[in-house]
């Protein structure tokens, strides 16, 4: 292929559609746009969501639910893995979760759940502690601090 030999694909360039020329144009008089209405009129353009007079769906479904502006969200670890990342002896910060990647954003705050099972002795800090976390980081030896 080279440049003499391009072309466009067959249908691309068509005549554009002449509308109000005449009766013999097939497009003349209304050109198209049928009798009245909004759709006749020139400038018109619909709202987003409008359905022709019928209460549109948005407003048809009734609104459901609460959201709580004071909510706390957590950031979660398990159990099984600090376990894996964190050596026998050292101290858990939220800080040091950060920088290895077991939680992603900055400054929320960090929930400790219970799944797996834990040997090491660590010193974990956190915001929060499932009941069996904390019961599960004690029998291995280690702690369990509560951050404010």
């Amino acid at each position: 292929m080279s440049l003499n030999n391009l072309r466009t694909p067959k249908r691309t360039n068509h005549a554009k559609r002449r509308v109000g020329r005449g009766p013999g144009s097939g497009h003349g008089k209304t050109a198209s746009r049928g009798h009245k209405g909004a759709k006749s009129r020139s400038g018109h353009r619909f709202k987003r969501g409008f359905e022709g007079g019928q209460m549109p769906l948005h407003r048809r479904v009734p609104k459901r639910g609460f959201t709580n502006p004071f909510r706390v969200e957590y950031a979660v670890v398990n159990l099984d893995t600090l376990a894996e990342v964190f050596e026998a002896g050292s101290s858990v910060t939220p800080e040091l979760l950060r920088e290895r990647g077991l939680v992603r954003k900055n400054g929320v705050r960090i929930k400790v759940l219970g799944r797996g099972d834990i040997s090491k002795k660590l010193t974990v800090q956190a915001h929060k502690f499932s009941g069996t976390a904390a019961e599960k980081i004690a029998a291995a030896g280690g702690v369990a601090e509560v951050l404010q």
